[in-house]
């Protein structure tokens, strides 16, 4: 019997140590959460073009409150939140107007940036108004671009992020393909275009990828995401070419967002 009484209370003792260790671990983590100093840099992608509901403040740079970054805050609650991502920015708009949250106490960093700087918004203009030839050598110009200049142009960014926010964590956000193959489309661009846009959307992401990772950065392959919700797979996250919201075309619907977008974050971060 007291054996009895002595393993009881020894149980009852450890199951006390464990939950108290482990409600002091959730304690912690959430402690941790809330202790985030996050900023949201980069182009539309991140500023969340084509999801609707925009900051009326942020003006032209259309951050919408369905933006990734902004459902993360949503959802994570950290400690601070500054979103700068701004609509058309190249890598120079980023390194000249969007650092200034960027400091030594952040810890946190979201940034999705190189698309306009190789004209991906000319190269989807020339395909769907000029001929199949006009395209694919327009494309062949924006790989041409992505191997010459757009790395050094991202070291200038990846640098400069390091440099204000040694500690940080950053996470650097890719484009997905633009288009299912054998789709639903039965008119507008001809496969081979969208074969090309697509191995062009690869070739930049590949290229953005080594970069992030020479830099210590890690990188968010949105591909998978978007696989079976590109244009033309009848349950699309990307709009269209919309002729009358232009700016709107080729970019991530809220869906596309919080489906393609927020969970590759969610895990990178």
């Amino acid at each position: 019997m007291k054996m009895s009484r002595l393993v009881a209370f020894s149980s009852s003792l450890l199951l006390g140590t464990v939950l108290a260790l482990t409600g002091a671990g959730v304690a912690n983590a959430e402690e941790s959460a809330a202790a985030v100093d996050y900023v949201a840099l980069g182009d539309s992608y991140s500023s969340g073009v084509g999801a609707g509901s925009y900051d009326s403040a942020s003006g032209n740079c259309k951050r919408s409150t369905r933006a990734y970054p902004a459902l993360w805050a949503a959802a994570n609650a950290p400690a601070s939140f500054s979103f700068t991502a701004c609509s058309g920015a190249r890598t120079a708009d980023v390194t000249a107007g969007q650092l200034g949250p960027v400091n030594s106490s952040t810890d946190l960093v979201s940034i999705s940036i190189g698309g306009n700087d190789a004209g991906f918004a000319d190269v989807m203009t020339t395909c769907v108004l000029q001929s199949e030839s006009t395209c694919l050598s327009r494309i062949a110009t924006a790989r041409s671009f992505v191997d010459s200049t757009l790395p050094g142009r991202l070291d200038s960014v990846y640098s400069a992020i390091s440099a204000k926010a040694p500690a940080a964590r950053v996470v650097v956000l890719g484009y997905p393909r633009f288009y299912k193959l054998g789709g639903s489309c039965l008119a507008g661009l001809s496969e081979k275009e969208r074969t090309a846009i697509n191995s062009a959307a690869d070739y930049l992401n590949a290229a953005t990828a080594k970069r992030a990772a020479d830099h210590g950065f890690t990188f968010g392959d949105v591909t998978s995401t978007f696989t079976n919700h590109e244009i033309c797979s009848g349950s699309a996250w990307l709009h269209s070419v919309n002729w009358l919201n232009i700016g709107e075309s080729y970019h991530p619907t809220a869906a596309g967002q919080s489906g393609g977008y927020l969970p590759v974050f969610n895990s990178a971060a």
